[in-house]
């Protein structure tokens, strides 16, 4: 399982540019598809010059963010948009470590007080 910045095709231009770098989710692909969609990226650590280690730089594009929505192929693979340059800010330090402490805390919180609101493999009937 390779978790993966992803852009919708709607966010991404003619050139293959991301528009709004804010929009950008982790997903999962599974067969070409969305198995699995995250909230959207934090610009603090994903497009931080002051946090260079986890920069995007490009992402894979889905038709929509739906589980089950295509993922766009080419013959070589994935098609990816890049990010243009001048979306990249300073937002000063990035605490990496204290945000995934939160991040997993808020997940545990959340998985406590109700199971199943994790499993994106679900549909409802």
């Amino acid at each position: 399982m390779q978790i993966r910045h992803c852009a919708e095709k709607s966010n991404v231009d003619e050139s293959l540019l991301i528009i709004d770098p804010i929009q950008i989710r982790h997903v999962i692909v599974k067969s070409a598809k969305l198995s699995s969609i995250s909230g959207l990226i934090d610009p603090k650590s994903h497009l931080n010059l002051d946090y260079p280690y986890h920069l995007v730089k490009q992402c894979i594009i889905a038709e929509k963010f739906e589980i089950g929505s295509k993922v766009e192929m080419s013959e070589g693979g994935f098609l990816f948009a890049e990010m243009d340059p001048s979306n990249y800010q300073h937002y000063g330090k990035y605490d990496y470590t204290q945000n995934l402490q939160n991040m997993i805390n808020a997940v545990k919180k959340i998985r406590d007080n109700n199971p199943n609101s994790l499993d994106n493999s679900k549909k409802d009937p």
